[in-house]
């Protein structure tokens, strides 16, 4: 599969090209010698400069910084305004490209089977020498100029003071001296090589006396002997080897080795790894040819042309576990990509790619071609190869998700060597690996933290492994891309070679074959040994088309080549999925020969708990792309085509990048029973791959940028996602999902929490169970056994809390150092300033150890700083021994360690053992504790995540609610508020107490405020403790919180009525009653009132109604139950009312204001009228004036009746409509009275007469909770205009009548009164008003 990862066009061809290892960075030079950095992930631009010329920016920017300095014009001419000339090399410099070099060279040099023994040890990584900054080193003609992508600060190198020779290439030196610092060699034009220090920037050594012409290539590698060499090509046809190990001085080296490479001069040389061998060196020259060298004797193994008639400009050591026979790429000037076959094979080329049809069509010009000029291989992630072209830059990526062809096998329980099975060159072959060191470093011994030379907190160095592969004498069919996994109980491998295709099964205990037959893709059952496999026949061999031949043969083989791809669409489109099962005998049986009743085509299938069948949407079919997913066009080796067609062939398989955002995944992946064979669930989205716990707890479905996870029991349940894109394999170990990236390893712990569907499950298998204990007691014992005998049982309530979901994850590995602040780049003036003593600081930061009690050595670091993955595609064989062990495409076993506090802790704790978990806290610093705690309670280990010594006050009361210990979430309530001497014997601080503060009384106020900070944890804890029967935890907090009630404000309106609620429940009267006192004072009227309702004290309520001004709600009480200070209730808010209506004290005016009032119409027609004014009088319903001289009341019979209580009635505030009577004529017309204005009244209001009071219907209800609240008496709607009310002389007139009455209020019952004529009454006799007509 090939994809285009990256495209930039340019207008001028790019002749030189670079990639960084571990960032996305790119630096292109092109034949106008101007250099790009460009980060190819996120298609932008970082620098740009023209290195051939004179670049002004930089000029200007130097200038400035002298200036800035303080520094005068120096006398000569700065090297920023010296030209360049052609750019002949470009490269990057810093931490990780410096510790990557070394690393493939030690690898590479242990894979011999003479390296020592130090080479095959734990690798120990150079100490940092950049110090955080990223350099970029462009060699030109005149100068080399190093420039820090940080600080954007550079230092330019004239050729003046490296010989005045004009320089050619470059290559760092990684073993050097300690005190020049990073090295860097310089070839020259007269084939001398010489050193520079990147700290003094003085030449420190000459490599003389190898060539005689021009140095055009350097390379530094290490031989298996362990001994660092550098090797140089030129122009002489010459191949030179020198000693890179400059343990003395010296000033002047001789060449160890030189020989004859190629006619007419070497152009590159590279390093190659071998599988179990020496490296082997790559030359490639201006003769056409690419040779390859053994570096043990140095004698050429193999000379071949690549391709004819073209010369190859670039070639790269290449190990892709798609392709597990190319070894090499190279480029000639043309629109391919080449690779060559193992040497060990017949080193034939062919295409891998074709590079126009990866690019965009509209990127290449119909009258143009494209051609390659330069091209490089990613150091790290091999699946990554940039091209430099006449159009532009092109990265293309080859099949990521590929993975080595291993598979763990399973390891004995008493066994601590663990093995594996893997397959190389038609050979069956055993890994065995093991931890070197004899105390295991994750096992909990106080010596752990050296005893891999470093501590925690910085595990650059790798654990100490001990590995060997032998050969099973079982050969294989076949050497192409295959893929291995096991079966879930260890007994069975399966093969699959999908490019033939075909399978086999082995039994791992004799590795004879058990089955096989043609298939492309194959899937185990999690629970038995039993499998899928989809079905293929063998496809139609593609013609080869031989070199040089004519076009007419080139037409009919592509003719050809057509019908077979065709002929293998179609059979892909028949081709079932068919299930088999492996029995104890290691027979093979069938148990369906097609699963599944859908008629497209199976593109992938996954195993696990269920079998997962992904198909093929209708709506984008290509003959070639119906194959198989994952699936490349065969890739034959020596009998089996040739060239002609590329190795690589894009395709849309499901995943292609080129799909937009916008668009949505197709729901194309099915799920089915492996018992059943039927569909479980609906389609879903299809998974690049599916990992599902032995357990059958957790499953995780993988896609392009996120990872599904969900559990599986009691019921299947969504968890959530996990950002971690473009994973390529995972392996479950209990709670923890091991993830491996391209370029990082993850792990994800989980936990699926507890949801109500877990509860609901939890009780009807409790239920379930109890009948079928019943069931079986009848059959035993009969009918009599049903027969219970009630005795005193103790019930305790279990109080379960729902938990959410956790998912975190942690990074174990990656590819880059940590980061870290750079210093600013040494100046010419400061030649040794930057020393080493930043960088040891910064490295003793991260290596800090505390000691804690008992002499235990404490990590500082909550995590460690990441380890270094191993480079390139991984499997992830899973934790055995405490590490987490991967294999790589060499197949060598690599371990990560688990043994830092903050790592351990949380993979014992996902395991289950949280025992263990705490044990091992005590290695983590205290400040740690937290993070931690919060990390067990998510994976349900609340109570013992109580036992963490570092835990804050606040987390542990979360801690102890959640696992109901009461007392102690009491306790640390009491200390964060600072409550301890709260509420034993008073009820709490009155407001005179607050107001007249003593010494001994501050104390105190700093508790209460402490109280209602945490009011309600209070509250919480007291609902708790009454839930568990717990009366005495719960008392002894209603006592604090019933002191806290004298702070004004301090707790809020619903929590001061739970409070009272809460008192009443637990009997605390007489701290009720001071509660009661204590909002009177503070004039919390609803609040008192409430509390004295629950207390049962009616006295009290009106209290604390009257003591706050609320006279209207003490006035409805005391008229719903008859109180006898009704009478005095409604005289003092009258009173209250008759103050607030009266207007305001007279303000000073000027006499232009006094002019202009008189102007106005008189509001007092005379001095008489004045005092016709009312007092204002408003009455509850059916109370009669305080001030009638004949006090009758007429009331209907069903006005008295519905003036009782009615049980479940809500209360009637206002009255009810009555029927409208029209004026009598007699009635003198209303005058409008201008004195003041009166209270709107009802919108069918009463009529009142001296000797008829209002006929008003009440129903009061007790209103809830003995609380009355004004704001939520509902008044009826306004009069309309023609119903208007009209107000005369203080009298309250009914208008004429109108058609249609006023509509009835809800909850009212109207009452029939006789319409009665509206007499003349003397003006001094106040109206009564009812509340209602007032409220409203």
């Amino acid at each position: 599969m090939l994809r285009l990862k990256a495209f930039r066009p340019t207008s001028d061809k790019i002749v030189k090209i670079q990639l960084h290892p571990t960032h996305p960075w790119m630096v292109t030079a092109d034949a106008s010698d101007r250099v790009s950095v460009w980060n190819w992930e996120h298609r932008q631009v970082i620098y740009e400069l023209k290195a051939g010329g004179v670049d002004e920016r930089r000029l200007v920017g130097a200038k400035l910084e002298k200036l800035a300095e303080g520094e005068t014009d120096s006398k000569g001419k700065p090297t920023e305004a010296i030209r360049g000339g052609s750019v002949m090399q470009v490269n990057f410099y810093d931490d990780d490209v410096r510790f990557w070099q070394l690393w493939h060279n030690r690898f590479a040099a242990a894979e011999a089977p003479s390296s020592v023994h130090h080479l095959t040890s734990a690798f120990s990584s150079p100490a940092p020498s950049t110090k955080g900054r990223h350099f970029l080193v462009i060699c030109c003609l005149n100068k080399a100029i190093f420039l820090d992508l940080v600080t954007m600060r550079g230092r330019d190198v004239p050729k003046q003071e490296l010989d005045n020779k004009s320089l050619l290439c470059m290559e760092f030196l990684y073993r050097s001296g300690g005190g020049d610092g990073p090295l860097v060699a310089f070839g020259g034009s007269d084939g001398v090589i010489r050193v520079l220090s990147m700290i003094t920037w003085k030449l420190v050594r000459r490599y003389t006396g190898g060539h005689k012409g021009s140095i055009s290539c350097l390379m530094s590698f290490m031989a298996a002997s362990g001994e660092g060499l550098l090797v140089s090509g030129a122009s002489d046809g010459l191949l030179v080897l020198w000693s890179a190990d400059h343990l003395q001085d010296s000033r002047e080296l001789v060449p160890k080795l030189s020989l004859k490479a190629h006619d007419g001069g070497v152009v590159g040389v590279e390093i190659s790894r071998v599988i179990g061998g020496a490296p082997q060196l790559i030359t490639i020259g201006a003769d056409k040819t690419l040779a390859i060298w053994d570096t043990v004797s140095f004698k050429e193994l193999r000379r071949i042309k690549p391709v004819p008639k073209l010369a190859c400009h670039s070639v790269a050591s290449w190990c892709h576990p798609r392709a597990p026979n190319l070894d090499i790429l190279t480029c000639v000037k043309d629109s391919h990509i080449w690779a060559i076959e193992h040497p060990t094979y017949s080193a034939l080329t062919r295409p891998l790619c074709e590079l126009t049809s990866v690019i965009p069509p509209q990127a290449l010009a119909s009258n143009k071609k494209l051609r390659v000029y330069c091209m490089v291989a990613h150091a790290l992630q091999p699946h990554l190869v940039a091209t430099g072209t006449n159009i532009g830059v092109i990265v293309c990526e080859f099949d990521p998700r590929s993975l080595p062809a291993v598979a763990p096998l399973p390891t004995p329980v008493d066994s601590r060597e663990h093995a594996a099975v893997y397959v190389v060159e038609r050979e069956l072959k055993l890994l065995n690996f093991q931890l070197n060191n004899s105390a295991n470093p994750s096992l909990g011994n106080n010596s752990s933290l050296s005893e891999t030379g470093r501590s925690w907190g910085d595990f650059v160095e790798p654990l100490p492994i001990k590995q060997g592969r032998k050969q099973i004498n079982t050969p294989v069919p076949h050497d192409s891309y295959s893929v291995l996994s096991m079966s879930s109980s260890g007994k069975y491998l399966a093969i699959v070679w999908p490019d033939i295709p075909y399978f086999s099964v082995y039994k791992v205990s004799d590795w004879s074959i058990v089955d096989s037959g043609g298939a492309r893709l194959l899937a185990w059952d999690t629970c038995r040994d039993r499998f899928a496999i989809l079905e293929s026949s063998l496809p139609a061999r593609i013609p080869i088309i031989p070199k040089g031949g004519s076009s007419r043969r080139a037409k009919e083989a592509a003719a050809a080549a057509a019908q077979a791809a065709a002929a293998t669409a179609s059979a892909a489109s028949m081709a079932s999925v068919q299930v088999r099962i492996l029995l104890d005998d290691g027979t093979s049986n069938i148990l369906m020969r097609s699963v599944g009743a859908r008629s497209e085509p199976v593109i992938g299938l996954h195993g696990g708990a269920l079998l997962g069948v992904a198909y093929r949407t209708s709506r984008r079919v290509s003959p070639v792309a119906a194959t198989a997913i994952s699936t490349i066009q065969s890739m034959p080796l020596s009998g089996y085509g040739s060239s002609g067609l590329s190795s690589f062939t894009t395709f849309d398989d499901g995943f292609s990048s080129n799909r937009s955002p916008a668009e949505a995944a197709p729901q194309n992946f099915q799920l089915y029973s492996w018992e059943t064979f039927q569909p479980v669930g609906d389609l879903l989205p299809q998974p690049e791959w599916t990992a599902w716990d032995q357990t059958v707890e957790y499953c995780a479905f993988a896609y392009q940028h996120y990872i599904v996870i969900s559990c599986l029991r009691p019921q299947y349940r969504y968890l959530g996602d996990v950002a971690i894109p473009h994973a390529t394999s995972a392996v479950w170990h209990r709670r923890q999902l091991f993830v491996a990236t391209p370029t990082t390893i993850e792990v994800v712990f989980v936990d699926a929490g507890v949801a109500q569907t877990d509860l609901e499950t939890r009780k009807m298998k409790e239920e379930q169970r109890m009948k079928e204990a019943q069931a079986r007691a009848v059959a035993e014992h009969g009918v009599l056994a049903l027969i219970a005998v009630d005795g005193p049982k103790t019930t305790t309530e279990e109080r379960i809390s729902l938990r959410p979901p956790m998912l975190q994850v942690v990074r174990l590995a990656s590819f880059q150092h940590a980061p870290s602040v750079p210093p600013f780049i040494s100046l010419p003036k400061q030649s040794r300033v930057d020393s080493d003593d930043s960088g040891m600081a910064e490295e003793r930061k991260a290596s800090e150890i505390a000691v804690g009690g008992g002499g235990v050595s404490v990590a500082v670091t909550r995590f460690p700083l990441e380890q270094k993955r191993p480079v390139g595609p991984l499997v992830v064989v899973g934790v055995r021994d405490g590490v987490l062990w991967v294999i790589d495409r060499y197949m060598c076993a690599h371990a990560l360690s688990l043994s830092h506090p903050g790592i351990r802790c949380r993979c014992l704790a996902a395991y289950g053992d949280a025992v263990s978990a705490i044990k091992w806290a005590s290695r983590l610093g205290r400040e740690h504790h937290d993070d931690l705690a919060q990390f067990l309670l998510g994976m349900g280990y609340a109570t013992e995540a109580l036992h963490l010594p570092g835990i804050s006050k606040r987390l542990e009361f979360d801690l102890a609610m959640k696992s109901n210990d009461l007392k102690r979430a009491l306790q640390c309530l009491l200390t964060m508020s600072n409550s301890r001497g709260i509420g034993q014997d008073n009820t709490g601080l009155g407001l005179t107490d607050i107001l007249n503060l003593t010494d001994k009384k501050e104390d105190v106020v700093e508790a209460v405020q402490g109280i209602v900070k945490f009011a309600k944890e209070f509250l919480d804890l007291i609902d708790a403790a009454d839930a568990t029967a717990q009366s005495e935890i719960a008392r002894e907090a209603l006592k604090r919180l019933a002191a806290a009630v004298s702070v004004k404000g301090a707790l809020q309106g619903h929590e001061l009525r739970g409070l009272a609620l809460r008192l009443a429940n637990h009997g605390e009267l007489t701290r009720l009653s001071g509660l009661v006192n204590n909002l009177i004072t503070l004039g919390l009227g609803r609040e008192a009132a409430f509390a004295a309702a629950v207390l049962g004290e009616n006295a009290l309520m009106e209290k604390a109604w009257q003591d706050t001004g609320m006279l209207a709600e003490a006035v409805l009480h005391a008229h719903a139950h008859g109180r006898p200070t009704l009478k005095n209730l409604v005289q003092a808010w009258n009173q209250m009312l008759q103050r607030e209506m009266e207007p305001a004290s007279s303000q000073k005016t000027d006499a232009a204001a006094a002019f202009f009032a008189s102007l106005e119409d008189p509001k007092l027609t005379s001095l008489a009228d004045a005092g016709k004014k009312p007092p204002i009088e408003i009455l509850p319903p059916g109370m009669m004036s305080l001030s009638a001289p004949f006090p009758v009341q007429k009331k209907p019979a069903l006005a008295a009746q519905n003036s009782q209580q009615p049980p479940g009635k809500p209360l009637a505030l206002e009255a009810p409509p009555t029927a409208t009577t029209a004026e009598p004529p007699s009635a003198p017309p209303p005058q409008p009275s201008e004195s003041t204005p009166a209270p709107v009244t009802d919108s069918a209001p009463s009529q009142s007469t001296p000797d008829s009071q209002p006929d008003l219907v009440a129903a009061p209800s007790q209103p809830e909770s003995e609380e009355t609240d004004v704001d939520k008496i509902e008044a009826p709607a306004s009069a309309s205009a023609n119903d208007a009310d009209q107000t005369a002389s203080g009298e309250t007139v009914q208008s004429a009548s109108t058609s249609s009455p006023a509509p009835t209020p809800t909850g009212t019952t109207p009452a029939e009164a006789a319409p009665k004529p509206a007499e003349a009454q003397d003006t001094n006799v106040p109206t009564p008003v009812s509340i209602a007509d007032f409220l409203a």
